[in-house]
């Protein structure tokens, strides 16, 4: 039972945050909340008493009694100073320990009936006098290290009166905690505070002599560094006096480079070899600038930094689509690899794409974007011209000037370990004694051998299996199969008229137009004399040429821009395109359509797009030869020959004596004959031109076809099909026969280019299919002459020629 607990007192209750007042302590408090204002107006009418306590959470705005401690403080208010915005600044004086026995609300604030808790164990016993030695002793030892402690605070403890309340002010002097104070003065048995206090004073006397422990540590850690500095300064004036200072802070500088980069342990083993031996060498000896030029490689490349890849697909289809009109399948290629990306993340190899097309389609600038596209570093190596494997492997370091290769090379311009990096032209290299730069880059270009890829010059393996290469060509067979092999071939055909059109509308005329200054009201290119340009003044797979054009076409608007400040705008007519472009260089070539004996037209595939051919043939009195012209190359010569020995197998359903050849030369010629020309697509149009000279039967003008022919008549399947159809649809061919085993090409031209409106599409499986459709009559209803029909024929013959003599005999006669 608690005493005093009959007579209470009801005092108002001030509760505080995070603060505990100890009995015989003075504190200063900032009252703010209304509540805790009318508690001390309450208390300065009555006596100027208050119950303070500690909240139990400080978050709490407005605590009721169940929110606060129940033992505290009664305590009196010394000093009030009203402070702006209505606070209030007291000094109040801890008085005694008190116990909330009842609360009550009064208005808002609440008072409390409390009783004091007075200290117990106050009789002096032996156990009191141990513990208080003890606590002197701590306390003693606690000074020496603590030097803030006031000096009466260390008399009183060394001769004292009033031991209750000396304990609690040296509770007030230690580093106590919140719960720690709250503890001490909830303990009013005075051996017990004492035991307390002097484990608090036990553990602050550890902290501090830790805390000594390690000042010293530091001061001889200082020391030992203040003495290493002075034996380095040394060294460097005994350098200096020799002439080699720089190299010496250069050797530190890049130890403490080092040290940042993390290399790998073969990379960090290797420079500090070099570093021992750089230190050793005289500065300017070509051995120790041989030195210096390898560190610096090694410390230059990114072993460790990468890119961070961006994986939205929607991002980086916006910027293929706004960099680059079609090349649908590049596009789709990168979009797939950035879905697998972000399905899974433990993809880390890149893709090892080539690009192959003719030049001009936007391979260069595709990588560029693609780059962009995936948040990457872009590095182009150019290919073209290489001969030499050290270009790609770098050279060994006993050469003077040696380097890197260009491998090596493109990653440290790119500063990072996963750019993308574009070998452009990789058909065009070359090899020669030596070495192969092909052969060099099979290890580059093989995702299982690349990671360990070592370069000649840094004699160390470098990582290159997060590198995205992408590789350019204009053909497949300047490339060796086994690199061929080891890349994702896309190919990109030519771009068709509309896409041209786009490209120009979107890309080509905005860009020069930035680029002149011109605004797009100064300059006006109709869409009628645009597709002129396209079809007439250029003929190429890409649009670099029309560019130049369209660059052309400016500079004459600026001219007339300046000479006459009057004029505002520049409109292109065809009086204009005439004028600055000259007459058109590139005609469509026109079909003819007269007598068509010996005459066919067959599709063609260029290096700047599709072309129609007019095959023509033609027999002649001879002897069994046939003659070969317009530049043929070996494939279409052996065509031809492979279509002449079809018609001889076939010459009894076609109508023909199977000796038909051997009085007869046969003569075919292709137009352009400056122009070279090879392939075996025009294999089945040679056939039709022979069979329709041979037969005298004329083709159909609206036709047109490709496809390689062999001695059975089979016809085979042929490339270049987008290009074909394309130059069939500009030249108004209704009809084209292809190879039936090109179906499948066919449908993939049209779900690129849209429906083959006003066009058919044949395909044919062998030969005689095209001779009954593309020839007028039908060659294989005509009948053989019989023996006894060719001997009366001739007899016919000689008997004509003979009654000719006979006549001309008697007009000379008669002359006579």
């Amino acid at each position: 039972m608690i005493e005093n607990e009959k007579n209470p007192a009801v005092l108002a209750l001030l509760p505080l945050k995070n603060v505990v007042i100890l009995p015989k302590s003075i504190l200063p408090i900032i009252v703010g909340r209304s509540s805790s204002i009318s508690a001390v107006e309450y208390a300065l009418r009555h006596n100027k008493e208050l119950f303070i306590t500690a909240q139990k959470n400080a978050e709490i705005e407005h605590p009721t009694e169940d929110d606060v401690y129940q033992i505290g403080t009664k305590s009196t208010i010394l000093q009030v100073m009203r402070m702006p915005k209505g606070t209030l600044k007291i000094l109040v004086e801890g008085i005694c320990r008190s116990q909330i026995v009842r609360p009550e609300k009064c208005d808002d604030f609440i008072t409390v009936e409390t009783v004091d808790l007075p200290t117990t164990s106050l009789n002096k016993t032996v156990e009191l006098e141990a513990l208080w030695r003890q606590l002197k002793v701590l306390y003693a030892t606690f000074a020496q290290y603590n030097t803030k402690i006031p000096a009466e605070l260390l008399v009183a403890v060394k001769s004292p009166e009033d031991m209750d309340n000396i304990v609690d002010t040296l509770a007030v002097h230690l580093n106590l905690s919140f719960e720690e104070r709250q503890e001490i003065i909830e303990i009013p048995d005075l051996k017990a505070r004492i035991s307390k206090i002097s484990a608090l004073l036990q553990r602050e006397i550890d902290i501090l002599e830790t805390e000594e422990r390690i000042r010293g540590n530091v001061q001889k850690q200082v020391e030992k560094s203040q003495r290493e500095y002075y034996l380095t300064e040394q060294m460097k004036a005994i350098q200096k006096e020799l002439g080699r200072d720089d190299t010496q802070s250069d050797i530190a500088l890049i130890r403490s480079k080092v040290k940042k980069l993390g290399l790998p342990k073969e990379a960090l083993d290797k420079v500090n070899k070099e570093l021992k031996r750089l230190e050793q060498m005289p500065p300017l000896s070509s051995e120790a600038v041989v030195s210096r030029h390898y560190i610096d490689w090694i410390i230059s490349l990114p072993w460790n930094k990468v890119t961070q890849d961006k994986i939205s697909l929607e991002d980086a289809e916006k910027i293929l689509n706004k960099n680059h009109a079609g090349l649908k399948r590049a596009k789709e290629r990168i979009i797939e690899f950035l879905a697998a990306r972000k399905f899974s993340k433990s993809l880390q190899r890149s893709p090892i794409i080539c690009l192959i097309g003719p030049p001009g389609v936007g391979k260069t600038s595709l990588g560029h974007s693609i780059a962009e596209s995936l948040g990457r570093e872009f590095v182009r190596i150019s290919l073209g011209g290489v001969k030499d494997e050290a270009e790609i492997r770098g050279h060994r370091r006993t050469y003077i000037g040696a380097l890197p290769g260009k491998i090596i090379q493109a990653i440290k311009k790119a500063g990072s370990a996963n750019p993308v990096i574009l070998l452009d032209e990789i058909d065009k290299m070359s090899n020669d004694f030596h070495g192969d730069p092909a052969a060099a880059l099979l290890e580059v270009l093989d995702p299982e051998q690349n990671k360990s890829f070592v370069d000649h010059f840094l004699e160390l393996e470098y990582d290159l299996s997060k590198v995205m290469f992408i590789a350019t060509a204009n053909h497949t067979e300047g490339i060796p199969f086994p690199l061929y092999d080891r890349m994702e071939r896309i190919m990109l055909s030519g771009y068709t008229d509309a896409e041209k059109m786009e490209i120009a509308k979107s890309f080509l005329i905005p860009k020069n137009l930035k680029e002149y200054g011109l605004k797009p009201t100064q300059f006006k290119l109709p869409t009628e004399l645009l597709h002129k340009i396209i079809n007439e003044y250029t003929k190429e797979s890409g649009v670099r040429q029309l560019e130049r054009i369209i660059s052309k076409l400016m500079r004459k608007s600026i001219q007339i821009l300046l000479k006459d400040p009057k004029v505002t705008s520049v409109k292109v007519t065809d009086e204009l395109l005439k004028e600055w472009l000259g007459h058109p260089r590139y005609k469509k070539t026109t079909l003819d359509t007269g007598e068509r004996i010996g005459l066919a037209t067959g599709l063609a595939w260029t290096e700047v797009g599709g072309d129609i051919l007019e095959i023509e043939a033609t027999v002649l009195p001879g002897k069994g030869g046939l003659t070969l012209t317009g530049q043929l190359g070996e494939v279409m010569q052996e065509s031809a020959h492979a279509a002449l020995s079809y018609i001889r197998s076939r010459a009894t359903p076609l109508g023909l004596k199977e000796s038909f050849y051997a009085s007869r030369d046969i003569h075919v010629h292709i137009p352009e004959g400056a122009t070279p020309k090879d392939g075996p697509s025009a294999g089945i149009t040679m056939c039709l031109a022979l069979v329709s000279a041979i037969t005298k039967n004329p083709t159909r003008p609206d036709m047109a076809m490709t496809g390689e022919i062999t001695l059975r008549g089979r016809v085979l399947g042929v490339g270049g099909l987008k290009a074909k159809i394309l130059a069939a649809r500009q030249h108004g061919i209704k009809t084209i026969f292809v190879p039936d085993e090109n179906k499948d090409d066919i449908e993939e031209v049209i779900a690129d280019i849209g429906e083959l409106k006003d066009m058919k599409i044949i395909y044919v499986k062998n030969m005689d299919e095209v001779l009954k459709l593309a020839l007028i009559k039908d060659p294989f209803k005509a009948k053989a002459p019989s023996e006894k029909e060719e001997d009366k024929a001739k007899s016919k013959k000689t008997a004509e020629t003979g009654k000719k003599k006979q006549t001309k005999i008697a007009q000379r006669k008669k002359t006579k």
